[in-house]
C-alpha cells in the first residue's frame, strides 16, 4: 500500500508572515512532503517567479498545489452576483506555469443561511452557467477546479452542480475536500466524504468539533486528532481513490454560529436527513465531552498567532499516525 504523502495548507501558517519560499522551507525543515498555496501567491505572480517556486519544490521533493480559484457566483460584499471568469483564469493559468493541474476554488459568498444569500438551487444555477462557460478554458489548460466543500454547498448539491455542468469524475471539476467544513454544512464528515469520493483531488484534512449553543449549533476547526472528524475513516475512504491524492492539513481559529434554531431553517438545508442529524447530535455530545475534559476549546482568532506554529507541528505528527505513512 503507497503511503499518502502529507503536506500542509501554507494559507494556514498566515500569521508567521512567510514568503511563498519560506513556506516551502518552513514544510522542508517540519517533515511535510508539500504545500497546497491554496490562495494563490499575492497579487499576480509573474511566470519566472512560478518557475522558480515550482523547480524548488521539485528539487526539494515537495508536491505543490494551486489555489487562489472561487466557485460562488455570489458577491462576499453585496450578495449579487458577480463574474469568476476571470479570477479563474487568472489561477489556472498561473497552475499551468508550474506544472500543477488543479486548483482549489473557494465559495466566499454569503452563507446560505444568511440575509443576502437568496435561494440556494437559484445560486446553484447561476454557478453551473459560470462554471459551463469556463469548461473550455480549464480543458484546454489542463487544469481540475477543485471546488472545496464549505457550508456555501452541501456534497447533495455539488453533486448535483457536476450534473448540471456535463462533467464526471477526473474531468476539469472536481472536489478540495475540507473534512471539517461537512459540520458547518451540517453534514456528517465521513458520509459527506463517501458522497463526493470520485470527484476528490484535493484535500484539506482538518479536525474540528459541534456543539449546542442556544440557537443552534457552533462549529469550529481542532488540532488534528483531538477533535470529533472520524480522519481515519474519511483517510481509508480516500485510499480507494485511483488517483494520487495527497493530504494537506487545515487548521485555524474562530467558530462558526449555524442558527439552526431559527424560524424556516431547515429550509436552508433540504437533503438534511433525520439520520444525518441525529450523527452530528452524537458528534456534539463527544465535542462536550471533550470540552468539559479540557481537551478541547474554542481558540479565539487573537490567539491563534501564538498557537498557529506549534499546533501545524502537533497536527503534522498526529496526520502521519492516523495515515500510517508519510515520513516519521
Amino acid at each position: 500500500m503507497k503511503p499518502f504523502r502529507i503536506g500542509i495548507d501554507g494559507r494556514a501558517l498566515g500569521p508567521l508572515g512567510l514568503s511563498p519560499f519560506e513556506t516551502l522551507d518552513w514544510a522542508i525543515m517540519n517533515e511535510a512532503e508539500g504545500v497546497q498555496f491554496s490562495s494563490g501567491a499575492g497579487p499576480a505572480p509573474d511566470r519566472s517567479f512560478l518557475k522558480e517556486l515550482a523547480q524548488y519544490a521539485e528539487e526539494n521533493r515537495l508536491y505543490l498545489e494551486w489555489g487562489g480559484g472561487e466557485y460562488d457566483p455570489l458577491d462576499p460584499a453585496t450578495g449579487r452576483p458577480r463574474d469568476i471568469a476571470a479570477t479563474n483564469r487568472a489561477a489556472a493559468e498561473q497552475a499551468q506555469a508550474m506544472g500543477v493541474d488543479t486548483v482549489r476554488a473557494a465559495a466566499s459568498g454569503p452563507k446560505r443561511w444568511e440575509k443576502g444569500a437568496g435561494a440556494v438551487e437559484e445560486r446553484l444555477r447561476l454557478a453551473a452557467r459560470t462554471l459551463r462557460e469556463q469548461g473550455p478554458m480549464l480543458r484546454d489548460l489542463g487544469v481540475t477546479l477543485a471546488l472545496e466543500t464549505q457550508s456555501v454547498f452541501t456534497t447533495f448539491e455539488l453533486l448535483r452542480l457536476f450534473e448540471m455542468c456535463d462533467v464526471r469524475p477526473g474531468e476539469h471539476l472536481g472536489i478540495c475536500l475540507d473534512t471539517m467544513n461537512a459540520l458547518t454544512a451540517l453534514e456528517d464528515p465521513a458520509e459527506a466524504a463517501g458522497r463526493v469520493l470520485p470527484w476528490v483531488a484535493t484535500t484539506h484534512i482538518k479536525d474540528g468539533a459541534i456543539l449546542l449553543a442556544e440557537d443552534g449549533f457552533i462549529t469550529f476547526a481542532a488540532e488534528a486528532g483531538s477533535g470529533v472528524v472520524d480522519l481515519e475513516t474519511i483517510i481509508g475512504k480516500l485510499r480507494t481513490v485511483d488517483r494520487g491524492i495527497t493530504l494537506s492539513l487545515e487548521d485555524h481559529a474562530g467558530g462558526v454560529p449555524v442558527p439552526a434554531f431559527a424560524p424556516g431553517f431547515p429550509a436552508a438545508f433540504p437533503d438534511l436527513a433525520a439520520t444525518e442529524l441525529l450523527a452530528l447530535l452524537k458528534l456534539s455530545m463527544k465535542s462536550q465531552r471533550l470540552l468539559d475534559e479540557g481537551g478541547l476549546s474554542v481558540l479565539d482568532p487573537d490567539r491563534w498567532p501564538e498557537h498557529c506554529e506549534r499546533r501545524f507541528k502537533r497536527g503534522l505528527r498526529a496526520l502521519r499516525r492516523l495515515a500510517g505513512g508519510g515520513k516519521r
